[in-house]
Order: C-alpha cells, then sequence, then structure tokens
C-alpha cells in the first residue's frame, strides 16, 4: 500500500510522534470511509498560530488565528464516485497549529493526543465534504468523528 500521508513542519521543529499519530490516525479514516483502494493521499502541514492565522487570512479572508484548516480537492460527490488513478492524487491539505493543540487538550481536559488526532479527524471529515454550519450537519459530522477516535481507543481521558 502507497503512503496515505505526506508530512510537512513549517514553521515547528519536527516531531516523529505527530507523524505516528497522523498516520495511524489517517490509516483508519481511511479504512472507514473505503478510501484504502482509491491511491489517495492527504497532506498534512504542522504549524504555528502565525503561520495558520496568514493562511486563514490568505485563502479565507479571515484575520484570525484557528486550530486547524483544510483544503479539499474534491467535491462531496466526487469523493463518492472517485475512481482511483494509475497515479497517487491528493484528497487535499490540512494545516494543524500545535500550539493551539496543546492550548485545547489543556483547556478540555485532555490529552494531547486525543486533541490531535479529533484535529486530524476533524480536518478529514472536511475534506470529505462534510461541514458543521447547520446542526443537522454537524450532528452526522460529530457522530463519524466520534466513531473514527472511538475505533482508535482514543478517548476523552
Amino acid at each position: 500500500m502507497k503512503d496515505i500521508v505526506s508530512i510537512e513542519f513549517d514553521g515547528i521543529d519536527e516531531d516523529k510522534s505527530y507523524a505516528d499519530i497522523a498516520n495511524k490516525v489517517f490509516e483508519k479514516c481511511f479504512e472507514v470511509e473505503n478510501l484504502l483502494d482509491k491511491n489517495l493521499y492527504i497532506n498534512i502541514i504542522f504549524t504555528n498560530p502565525e503561520k495558520i492565522r496568514q493562511t486563514n487570512k490568505d485563502y479565507r479572508n479571515v484575520d484570525k488565528e484557528t486550530d486547524v484548516l483544510s483544503f479539499p480537492m474534491f467535491e462531496k460527490e466526487e469523493i463518492l464516485n472517485y475512481e482511483a488513478k494509475q497515479w497517487q492524487e491528493v484528497l487535499g491539505d490540512i494545516m494543524i497549529s500545535i500550539e493551539r493543540v496543546q492550548e485545547q487538550a489543556k483547556e478540555y481536559g485532555h490529552s494531547f493526543e486525543r486533541e490531535l488526532a479529533y484535529m486530524m479527524v476533524h480536518g478529514f471529515y472536511h475534506l470529505m465534504g462534510e461541514d458543521h454550519i447547520e446542526e443537522d450537519d454537524k450532528v452526522i459530522m460529530r457522530q463519524k468523528e466520534e466513531n473514527i477516535l472511538s475505533k482508535l481507543g482514543i478517548t476523552r481521558d
């Protein structure tokens, strides 16, 4: 099986533990959503608050720091009907502010691993075309996120 995750560190030191979590989380996401045989991968960028704020401003016209940004390459319907190509294509990019993950883990009273895994799963479902603007959609997205985390044994501690 080809790698399903490409990992970048932008503005922070490399940390192998983040890559280990990413590989584990996205493999489960791909398995649950039946993407393992689709020849797709995710590009994930671990960064700092300044870089994620600038990216948010540049691409979304929102001059505000955030925890995670997702940039899908496909519409939801395209993913549902996606036929694997001979070459590997990117499902999308996910950018995560590690500092915000650390802060939120403390704020919510759970582990760094749980918060980082949640950000990854949250970003993944945005790449899959899910959102949480409407309450009904939010409920569906949260169920999918918790399903993945539960299957990984990553719970709120």
